[in-house]
Formats: structure tokens, C-alpha cells, sequence
């Protein structure tokens, strides 16, 4: 065989191999936007490196995969919920209390469901695995809480971090499998759990307006 067609030959199979390894690439790159959303935008911002970014979401992966987290039982559930209402409805009297208490409460129900109790950012490394639509509405209201213990923060800050801290409680009441709501936006207990199979009530935006202090006008 002539030695041009073994160099023919040769740059085809490096082309073949980098077509591959582009392909291979877009997939893991595709599957990962899939899974992680918005949080794989937040990555690639704070890595300024594409390729860096999808490593430390992998990464993510691999420790949460580690991790037996199991939905709550249902009365440990209710009892959250219920936990859950006594939080929004002292935040009219003591915002910053609440909120405290509200970023406490969650993490109680992390530790519950069988996330390993470390530091806030780990933690919401491994919650943006699960929960990647709201682990971002996690880290803004921690950060309020935070700012809360050392300077003078609005109401109206307070409110919107306690609305976030309910995004993230709610799904992580969610019972698994069944597409119910979640049991922190009901009135009682009995409505969280329904068992005629009946779809959940609409939410009312006055009611949750007003149990987190909120008023018009």
C-alpha cells in the first residue's frame, strides 16, 4: 500500500476519533444543561470554564450518589407542614425570627430525608442535584438570613426569603411518585393528605400573602 494512502488513512481515523470525542462531548454537555437547568448556567458563570463547571456537576453527581435520600414518612411530613405554618404565621410579629427559624426548619427536614448536615454550600451543592429549579431561591434566602444577623434588613427582603425557603420546603415535602402538592400551602392536615385521589386546591395568594406579612394598600 502506498505510504499516501496509509497518511490518507491515518488523518481519517483522527478525524473519525475527534468527531467521536466532539459528539461524546455535546451528549455530556446536553444531559448535564438537562439536569441541572438553571444551576449549570450558574456553574459555567462562576468557572468561567465550560469544561471545569461540567466536572465540579459531575462531581456533584457522584457525592450525592453516595446518599440514601428517601422521601419523609408521612406523619414525619405533617409534622413538618404543620411546623412549616406556625413559621409563616409568626413572621407578621417577628419577620427576622421567622426566616431564621424557617432556614432551620429545612435543614431539620434535609438532615431527615438523609442529606449529610455540612456546610451551606455543600449542602446546596447536593440539594441542586435533586432540586436544581430552586436551589438558587435556597442560596438568596440564606443569604438574607445571614444579613439579618448583623445588619438591619427590610420586611419586604425577609418576605421574599421566606417565599423562597417555602419553594425549596415544598419540594422537599413532596410525597415521591404521585404529583400531590406539597402539604405546607394547606389550611389542614386532613386537605394534605387527601385520599379520594382528588387533585390539590388552587393555591390562595391572599391567604399566603398574608400569613408572611404582607398587606396592600
Amino acid at each position: 500500500m502506498a505510504p499516501l494512502l496509509w497518511v490518507v488513512i491515518a488523518i481519517a481515523v483522527v478525524v473519525v476519533i475527534a468527531l467521536v470525542a466532539v459528539g461524546a462531548r455535546k451528549r455530556r454537555t446536553a444531559m448535564l444543561r438537562g439536569r441541572f437547568g438553571p444551576e449549570y448556567d450558574r456553574a459555567v458563570q462562576n468557572r468561567d470554564d465550560r469544561r471545569a463547571a461540567e466536572a465540579d456537576l459531575r462531581g456533584r453527581e457522584k457525592r450525592r450518589a453516595q446518599f440514601d435520600v428517601k422521601p419523609l414518612p408521612e406523619a414525619t411530613r405533617l409534622r413538618f407542614a404543620a411546623e412549616w405554618r406556625d413559621v409563616q404565621e409568626n413572621f407578621v410579629e417577628e419577620p427576622a425570627q421567622a426566616t431564621t427559624a424557617a432556614d432551620a426548619l429545612i435543614t431539620r427536614v434535609m438532615e431527615a430525608r438523609g442529606y449529610p448536615m455540612e456546610d451551606f454550600e455543600a449542602q446546596a451543592e447536593l440539594v441542586s442535584v435533586d432540586h436544581p429549579d430552586t436551589v438558587e431561591n435556597y442560596r438568596f434566602a440564606h443569604a438574607v438570613g445571614q444579613r439579618s444577623q448583623t445588619e438591619q434588613v427590610s420586611t419586604e427582603d425577609l418576605r421574599e426569603a421566606l417565599l423562597r425557603y417555602r419553594s425549596l420546603f415544598e419540594e422537599l415535602l413532596r410525597p415521591e411518585g404521585n404529583g400531590a402538592a406539597s402539604a405546607a400551602g394547606q389550611t389542614d392536615e386532613s386537605a394534605a393528605v387527601a385520599s379520594d385521589g382528588a387533585g390539590p386546591a388552587d393555591p390562595d395568594p391572599d391567604y399566603d400573602d398574608q400569613r408572611v406579612g404582607r398587606r396592600e394598600g
